[in-house]
């Protein structure tokens, strides 16, 4: 072999590997450059929406949100309770001044317009001392749960806040009290009567059935008659018999996944193909079933999530397929837009903060006929906001931060 084959074979094997990695570059370039072949709904925030409210009044926590069959748009809240006295300012002083809580039920049209409010305590019922979800049924009688310590019912009222009926009773589970005089109570999610501190409610028109995330001390789905009130089934996760004996400790990702809800079930949402969409919050996951209970899959989200977890509340596109799945995280204050069937994350959008398009305990989600997202925020947050569907869109992030209105496409 003479001294220049070497030298030869050397270059050839230099120019062919920078031609290889210069197509790589390129194959990246070209790849990055063309439009993603992933498709997901885009939104944008509305930050004109709602209108101010009324007589000074300020929301307080913003715990549960529907969007009626006129898209409506209901919300319950907890008012004065939640209110720091910096807020209401000289409420216990004037009237005239700044500020009051708003009464808990709210509802506004698809403008913005608050068009009706009441709620509270009154005769022959037990308003919730902490309420907690809200849900306007096929009939348009409104239905709330609480997650107080004694909240162990849910209520229901004609749209207009008359009483309607009540089941369950409070203080079902009170059990004596403590070394410091406080009540203390017992768990018992096999309880076929009450309920143990309602998260979220779903009435399904077809079967006239209630499903309850029950959820803030049970553990399980219990699903009622909605004209009586009767339980007819109830399960834990992956379709068990809820065990309150079974310890369920702070979530640890790295642990082997929990066998039982932890707390709170936070939500149990009926699809239109008949599916029961589960928010096992604490254990950033969320469970589906059959409507009879059977267990038919689960999706980890933001699986390292710990605190509060990350999978709060969802809500179906208004699709006929129902084709995506929308899920709030009041942790990362974030929604994500999940393909509902391979339940896989296409994107997301929101951030923390204060400003449209960020939340601060992003808690609720909701989604009106025209495609269009609403939530709200409990903690600081005390707040509604409404995401305008723009329509679908190629998928560019995983993570679109804030999705502020485009110039010119209000």
């Amino acid at each position: 072999m003479s001294s220049r084959q070497p030298f030869t074979v050397a270059v050839f094997v230099f120019v062919f590997s920078a031609l290889a990695v210069g197509h790589w570059f390129m194959d990246r370039a070209v790849s990055a450059q063309a439009p993603s072949k992933v498709q997901a709904p885009r939104f944008e925030v509305d930050p004109m929406w709602p209108k101010p409210l009324p007589n000074h009044w300020l929301l307080g926590n913003a715990i549960g949100v529907w969007v009626d069959a006129q898209d409506h748009v209901w919300i319950v809240h907890r008012g004065s309770d939640t209110l720091a006295n910096n807020e209401k300012g000289l409420e216990l002083k004037s009237a005239e001044h700044c500020c009051a809580g708003a009464p808990p039920v709210l509802e506004f049209d698809a403008d913005g317009n608050l068009v009706r409010h009441w709620g509270g305590p009154g005769a022959g019922f037990d308003w919730p001392d902490s309420n907690h979800g809200i849900f306007i049924d096929h009939t348009g009688n409104v239905w709330i749960g609480g997650n107080g310590p004694g909240d162990s019912h849910v209520v229901k009222f004609t749209r207009d806040g008359k009483f309607l009926a009540q089941y369950g009773k409070p203080n079902a589970r009170a059990s004596g009290k403590d070394a410091k005089g406080l009540p203390t109570f017992a768990r018992n999610s096999n309880d076929p009567d009450n309920f143990g501190r309602v998260a979220k409610i779903f009435v399904d028109p077809k079967a006239n059935e209630v499903y309850l995330a029950d959820g803030y001390f049970n553990r399980r789905v219990a699903v009622i008659d909605a004209a009586t009130g009767k339980m007819k089934r109830y399960w834990g996760a992956y379709g068990s018999k809820p065990d309150d004996a079974v310890q369920v400790g702070p979530y640890d990702p790295s642990a082997p996944v929990a066998k039982q809800f932890g707390n709170p079930v936070h939500c149990a949402d009926l699809s239109n193909d008949g599916f029961v969409y589960v928010c096992d919050r604490i254990n950033d996951r969320l469970q589906v079933f059959k409507a009879d209970g059977s267990f038919v899959k689960e999706v980890f989200l933001a699986r390292n999530t710990r605190l509060s977890g990350s999978v709060w509340d969802v809500a179906f596109s208004r699709d006929r397929e129902q084709r995506y799945l929308y899920v709030a995280d009041g942790i990362n204050n974030r929604v994500y837009v999940l393909d509902r069937q391979s339940l896989v994350v296409l994107t997301s959008f929101g951030d923390g903060g204060r400003q449209p398009s960020q939340f601060y305990g992003l808690h609720s989600i909701a989604t009106d006929s025209r495609g269009n997202i609403y939530t709200t925020e409990t903690w600081e947050g005390k707040r509604l906001q409404k995401f305008a569907f723009r329509g679908m869109a190629p998928v560019t992030t995983m993570h679109q931060g804030t999705v502020w209105p485009r110039t010119g496409q209000r």
